[in-house]
């Protein structure tokens, strides 16, 4: 990935006691611009647009001594989630009738928006999936503690996952100091509640140590399994779900990594059947399942192709699998956007380019809490 890119974001950056250059900002990245106009409700944010917020976030965030003192790599996550964490309330704002300002579901739809702006900065993958696991749980530290005590545990073991919680809570607090609403006191009073249930649940600085693999599985399939006890393992095949934009190299990556395993996919079942990408999707996929099945019911290990780029279309397909008694493996392969849309070119079922932009509008990248492993190949 180009790295003259990442430098760009890295000198955007201001250093620890600068103030952050808004006029570069803004020229350097255009998405900035859409955030200006654009409503909030006043009871929650009476400071003003959208753009507004964002700058008083980032000045809170950078403001801050606690800020100051993270390593680099660190301060350019807690930065760049600051940016980019109501980029997507263009997008989802909703005005009723009376007046009423919302963005619901702006924090996930704002991790996948961060996500294609980043890699398209050519921002290295670890650092763009924390920052994107940032955005998508930025509201959870504001309310999370008011929640039931075991879903809240839950949720925040889930988090550290994908980002320390210690950077999430400080996202949340320059969020809640950059706005004024009736109870600022409220909001900062469970942030210190969220780091103290971290704190307890053992996740606040790092990832939540689970006992092994399919502990951590049955722990999100079950939701009251206790975390730090050993889960029996009655696991009978392995089924390898690939991942990835069209173009990416899956398919490459399984003919040379695993070219003995049987393979359940898509677009062979799409040639079989003479239909291209999106033409009668159901029979494609009844297909698919049938011939998941037969696997499944002989306890032979399989590959399952297709682009899975949806969480919820992948626990559909993880939920059958587990129900057979698999141990799930996802591998994830990706490029940058020149090699994907080269290697869509190649491809003998090549996907309109249209569909790919689309595709990138829903793309969530497998994590830990979906299957037993999650393999990430960057081509």
């Amino acid at each position: 990935m180009p790295a003259a890119a990442n430098a760009s974001l890295i000198d955007l950056m201001p250093a620890p006691a600068a103030a952050p250059d808004w006029i570069a900002l803004e020229s350097e990245l255009p998405w900035l611009n859409d955030l200006a106009g654009c409503p909030h409700d006043p009871v929650h944010h009476a400071e003003g647009d959208v753009l507004v917020h964002t700058r008083m976030v980032v000045e809170a965030l950078t403001a801050s001594e606690a800020w100051m003192r993270l390593p680099e790599a660190d301060r350019l996550c807690v930065f760049a989630a600051a940016l980019l964490h109501d980029v997507a309330k263009p997008a989802t704002t909703r005005i009723t009738a009376d007046g009423r300002v919302s963005q619901p579901g702006h924090s996930r739809k704002g991790a996948i928006m961060a996500r294609a702006i980043l890699w398209r900065m050519g921002i290295p993958f670890a650092l763009r999936e924390r920052i994107c696991t940032l955005i998508l749980h930025h509201q959870i530290p504001l309310f999370l503690i008011e929640k039931d005590p075991i879903e809240a545990r839950r949720r925040a073991i889930e988090i550290s996952l994908g980002a320390p919680n210690h950077l999430l809570a400080m996202l949340a607090e320059a969020d809640a100091r950059g706005r004024i609403c009736d109870n600022p006191q409220r909001l900062l009073d469970n942030i210190e509640l969220f780091r103290d249930l971290c704190a307890e649940a053992d996740c606040f600085d790092t990832a939540f140590n689970f006992p092994d693999d399919h502990s951590r599985m049955r722990f999100f399939e079950t939701r009251r399994t206790d975390p730090a006890h050993p889960q029996h393992d009655d696991t009978r095949l392995t089924v390898t779900m690939l991942a990835g934009l069209p173009g990416a190299g899956k398919t490459s990556w399984l003919k040379t990594a695993q070219p003995e395993l049987p393979v359940v996919g898509l677009d062979e079942i799409r040639t079989s059947f003479g239909v291209g990408h999106g033409e009668i999707e159901g029979r494609v996929l009844q297909e698919a399942k049938a011939r998941a099945k037969a696997h499944l019911r002989a306890g032979t290990d399989f590959a399952w192709s297709g682009t899975n780029l949806g969480r919820e279309s992948r626990s559909q397909w993880i939920g059958m699998f587990r129900a057979y008694g698999a141990r799930v493996r996802i591998v994830y392969v990706e490029t940058d956007e020149p090699g994907l849309r080269h290697g869509n070119r190649k491809r003998a079922a090549r996907v309109p380019d249209a569909v790919i932009d689309r595709m990138i509008g829903r793309w969530e990248v497998p994590d830990q809490t979906e299957a037993h492993e999650v393999a990430v190949v960057l081509r």
